[in-house]
């Protein structure tokens, strides 16, 4: 069954706990939709763990937009969801409407993200007004990684964490449909989880938000240069694979890769006549 904006409004109202994970390729939006994923969010966290780049900054809008139809290709039941990333949104609400459409036309997505408060509530407005829905990021937010000096946790103390709960109910009245709280206070998350109306979706923001989000690469311990402390590593897929990739180089070098039941065959006769020009 495909989830929409109204099943994470009915999940919200129900108790039942979403589920989202990042992904940025066709292979892995299936493996994932099959699995039975309420959301796929194609996250600019692509730029450090598909890109190389230490942090999210230089990612584009042509590197959103291709990766999330990449992923759309592949989901048939989880809500797509298509970072903005930096300085897409930033300028006006005008240049916003505009990026966050080009994900939807372009991208295929179902819903945008972005990040920040306050500060962009009118570009939230203007782009649910142009009728697509809003996913908000506040808390620690990494495209403001350079102002946070660097990936904090945000909201421990009191100033903090009042502008954290001003945010929400900002963005949840600018109309985001649903709020991503990164790397808050447990307690906090909590607290504002249950006075909000729209979902919270958790990384690093424990165990009481309306439902979780993790980079898939961390979760299945296949992004190797840092581990947060807020990741649970499900499988050691990273270990299969470079496992894997050493069968296949000894195999090859030994020559017993490829065998016989990965060639294919020719009739003798076939051979013989060409052997004989």
């Amino acid at each position: 069954m495909k989830n929409t904006v109204a099943t994470f409004k009915q999940m919200k109202q129900t108790g039942e706990k979403i589920t989202m994970l990042t992904a940025y390729d066709y292979s892995t939006a299936k493996l994932m939709d099959e699995a039975g994923i309420n959301a796929i969010l194609v996250g600019d966290s692509l730029g450090m763990v598909m890109m190389g780049y230490e942090d999210t900054i230089p990612v584009t809008m042509e590197d959103m937009i291709h990766h999330t139809a990449c992923v759309a290709r592949g989901a048939k039941n989880a809500l797509v969801v298509g970072d903005m990333p930096f300085m897409s949104y930033h300028e006006n609400a005008a240049q916003a409407v505009h990026n966050a459409g080009r994900l939807i036309k372009e991208g295929h997505a179902q819903a945008v993200k972005l990040e920040g408060g306050a500060t962009v509530k009118d570009q939230i407005k203007a782009i649910t007004t142009a009728q697509i829905p809003v996913v908000a990021h506040i808390g620690m937010t990494p495209q403001s990684v350079n102002a946070f000096g660097g990936f904090k946790v945000q909201g421990k103390g009191l100033d903090q964490a009042k502008q954290i709960v001003e945010d929400a109910y900002i963005v949840q009245e600018a109309g985001a449909f649903a709020v991503t709280l990164e790397c808050v206070p447990e307690a906090l998350a909590t607290y504002i989880t249950e006075h909000l109306d729209i979902p919270t979706i958790g990384i690093g923001a424990g165990a009481g938000c309306d439902g979780q989000v993790l980079v898939y690469q961390d979760a299945l311990a296949i992004y190797s240069d840092f581990k947060p402390k807020f990741v649970k590593q499900f499988a050691q897929v990273g270990e299969l694979m470079r496992q894997g990739v050493a069968d296949y180089i000894n195999e090859t070098k030994a020559g017993t890769f490829p065998a016989k039941e990965h060639t294919f065959k020719i009739d003798d006769e076939v051979m013989a006549k060409l052997e004989e020009r």
